[in-house]
């Protein structure tokens, strides 16, 4: 059922063990091995188990029967006892008491305690409880106790009374015993003295073990109070155990005392034995009655022992089922792995003619088999006529060529290369070429894909031309909303004398002309698309000359800014402008960089320079800084504001812009109170047209030897007290002269 009955076209058909499937089989065997081993273990426990369970109940069943007879002893000594008292030796000794007959007496006595092995002796006692005689030295010595005195006795006339177990050491060894007490009486009224016989209980006992079902089994009688009054000769193997008579059960083994004390009977599994016991009552007499414990044990080892040979047979039995599961787990895994093989085929025979990719199937003479519709269509031959056809034909190689890639299919089994379609050369095909040996390994067979890469090559061609263009002598970059750079050309590196532009800034690079005005630049990008400003070499090193930077934006989806495009290009030299002459700008326009304003206030003659004034305007209203999309609002308003101040404007004053929402004024050969007279008379204009909301102008002086920059500081300091106030738009700063050195020229026109 396992076997192919198909041959195999590809190494990857035959039956294959993965890592996955290896270590599921290893999984599976060791929860097999684990699975029988807890199982053998649970039914080996329970089997001991069990047979503890039959030995207990056997064991109960015995200690039954010998609590019986123990009962049944006591009651023929009680009826011996009887007899002894009512003996006619007795009475005719107490009638008239000599020597001759005590000694008669005491033969008798001795007589019988010789031949029954449990009674240890007999003696008689007075009236007052008081010892006579007996058969032997160890009892009697002492006189009975007031409470079983003709007085005080609460029984009937032929009743015997039953001590509790004791101990008294006979010839050196503890011997527990119990004696019984016979009432002398005359015509039922008068007591003429009291009759003790002594029994021996251990003797009782082993006289009454052959009962058990073995000789050696271990039996134990104890007390309420747990004293250990038999059985201590067969000195138990087991810890925690009595181990002489008159040893406390109780505080040698609490769990078992504990187990025996609230029950009648029962089992206990110990760690080293299990224990059966049994309450049995002995004598009912004067509201008292006489219970002990009978107990017996066994072994667990011999329990395990008993149980060896069942063991060895589960234990042979479990391997054997072992050996057999793990040989179906393996069987299934084979079963499985040749579905999955043929499986494979299908899908292999359906990948080959129905994928999005050509294949072809060529023998080991170079000849198609057969090929699949779409390997028709990129060949863009009908599929009939590629049967049988050369693979050199179809490739469209030449002799040399071909030679060179069949021998690396020997060398390496495959190749791979491009070929291009005649006529028009446009279509691209990779190919892959396979060669694969059958199962038998007799000959070998190729599998040839294609695919198409003309889409790809024109791609890569179009990166290229991308690259070359941009790759030119315009420093060029691409960077974040941010200014972090994403790329840039080779002119922008050695532009900026950089060697690596990865992780750099736009706004680091040139931190004091883009750094620091970032936030305007990028509203205007917003705003406008584009930014256009000017980049002086005098605060980055590592320009040479002034360059005009050009930033345009792109936005996203959600028509936030993605990327900026920031090209950078070299203009001539302030230098160079001086060198052709002077160029100052005409009048008739308004200067939007911020380099021709410095041409400018270069070019002007040192005596309009000196007395000159600058007025800076802020035209953005509160109202319209709320949002974003005011920056249009107030590029409508700056031009409108423009307009009105340029067409009022003298044609000696030159007004250019410098920030989104500020204007700058500069007033040749003007002081400060005629700067201020002609900010208020342009305020008053604005207001009247409309245009006069929120607007603050400051106003600044010349100082000597003062650059375009640090006059603009100036006036932006007037500009924010002109904000502070409150009261007045208009304010000035640094406007105040040393009338000794300097002398303000006459208004001239």
């Amino acid at each position: 059922m396992l076997k192919r009955n198909f041959p195999i076209l590809i190494h990857a058909q035959g039956l294959h063990w993965t890592h996955q499937r290896l270590l599921g089989l290893a999984s599976q065997l060791c929860m097999l091995a684990v699975a029988v081993i807890i199982v053998t273990s649970i039914i080996i426990t329970l089997g001991e188990r069990r047979l503890q369970e039959d030995w207990a109940t056997q064991r109960y069943a015995e200690l039954q029967a010998v609590g019986g007879l123990m009962a049944d002893r006591i009651s023929f000594q009680q009826f011996r006892t009887q007899m002894l008292a009512k003996s006619e030796s007795l009475e005719d000794y107490l009638n008239a008491p000599s020597t001759t007959k005590q000694a008669y007496l005491k033969q008798k006595w001795q007589i019988m305690v010789n031949n029954v092995p449990t009674l240890l002796g007999v003696a008689l006692y007075d009236t007052k409880g008081r010892f006579v005689f007996a058969t032997t030295d160890e009892f009697g010595q002492e006189p009975l106790p007031p409470s079983l005195l003709g007085n005080s006795r609460n029984m009937g006339e032929d009743e015997i009374y039953t001590s509790p177990l004791e101990f008294t050491p006979i010839e050196g060894i503890l011997e527990p015993y119990l004696y019984q007490l016979a009432w002398l009486e005359k015509d039922g009224h008068h007591i003429q003295g009291y009759l003790v016989t002594y029994h021996s209980v251990s003797k009782m006992v082993n006289s009454i073990k052959p009962a058990f079902s073995s000789q050696k089994a271990p039996l134990m009688m104890i007390d309420t109070q747990g004293l250990l009054y038999s059985g201590a000769n067969t000195q138990p193997k087991i810890s925690r155990f009595p181990r002489a008579l008159g040893d406390s059960l109780k505080q040698s083994y609490p769990a078992l005392w504990r187990k025996m004390a609230m029950s009648n009977f029962g089992q206990f599994h110990g760690e080293d034995a299990t224990f059966v016991y049994l309450k049995i009552e002995l004598v009912t007499q004067y509201e008292t009655r006489r219970e002990y414990f009978l107990i017996s044990y066994v072994r667990n080892s011999d329990i395990a022992a008993k149980f060896h040979q069942w063991r060895n047979i589960l234990i042979i039995a479990a391997i054997l089922l072992t050996l057999l599961g793990a040989l179906a787990i393996i069987l299934t895994h084979l079963y499985h792995l040749v579905l999955r093989s043929r499986q494979f085929s299908l899908e292999l025979s359906n990948q080959l003619f129905h994928a999005d990719i050509g294949c072809m199937i060529v023998n080991d003479h170079g000849r198609v088999i057969t090929a699949n519709e779409l390997t028709a269509k990129l060949l863009q031959q009908p599929t009939d006529e590629l049967i049988d056809r050369s693979l050199q034909r179809i490739l469209q190689l030449e002799d040399e060529p071909f030679a060179h890639m069949l021998e690396s299919l020997t060398q390496n089994e495959s190749w791979k290369g491009q070929i291009k379609l005649e006529p028009d050369g446009k279509h691209i095909l990779v190919v892959k070429i396979h060669l694969k040996p059958n199962a038998d390994k007799l000959y070998r067979y190729m599998i040839v894909t294609f695919e198409d890469i003309s889409e790809l090559k024109q791609y890569q061609k179009e990166v290229y031309l991308n690259q070359l263009f941009t790759e030119n002598s315009v420093p060029t970059v691409l960077s974040h909303s941010n200014g972090t750079i994403i790329k840039a050309n080779h002119a922008f590196d050695n532009m900026m004398n950089i060697t690596d532009h990865q992780d750099q800034n736009l706004t680091q690079l040139l931190n004091k002309d883009l750094g620091k005005n970032w936030a305007q630049i990028t509203q205007q990008i917003f705003a406008q698309g584009n930014w256009t400003g000017t980049i002086e070499n005098t605060g980055n090193e590592q320009l040479e000359t002034t360059t005009q930077a050009t930033l345009k934006g792109h936005l996203d989806d959600s028509g936030e800014i993605e990327y900026i495009v920031s090209t950078f290009e070299r203009t001539v030299s302030q230098h160079n402008y001086l060198q052709e002459g002077e160029l100052i700008p005409h009048r008739s326009t308004i200067l939007v960089s911020l380099r021709d304003l410095d041409d400018y206030f270069h070019n002007m003659s040192p005596l309009n320079k000196k007395f000159s004034s600058l007025l800076l305007l802020d035209i953005t209203a509160e109202s319209m800084l709320s949002h974003i999309s005011d920056i249009a609002q107030i590029e409508n308003r700056q031009r409108e504001v423009e307009s009105q101040l340029f067409r009022d404007l003298p044609h000696r004053y030159q007004i250019a812009k410098w920030q989104l929402g500020k204007l700058i004024i500069i007033l040749p050969n003007t002081d400060a109170d005629q700067a201020h007279y002609f900010a208020l008379e342009s305020l008053n204009k604005l207001e009247a047209n409309g245009l006069g909301d929120g607007i603050c102008i400051g106003i600044a002086s010349y100082q000597e030897n003062q650059t375009l920059e640090q006059f603009l500081s100036n006036a932006e300091i007037a500009l924010k007290r002109a904000k502070q106030t409150g009261e007045h738009n208009i304010c000035q700063a640094f406007t105040r002269h040393d009338p000794l050195t300097i002398s303000p020229p006459k208004k001239g026109h």
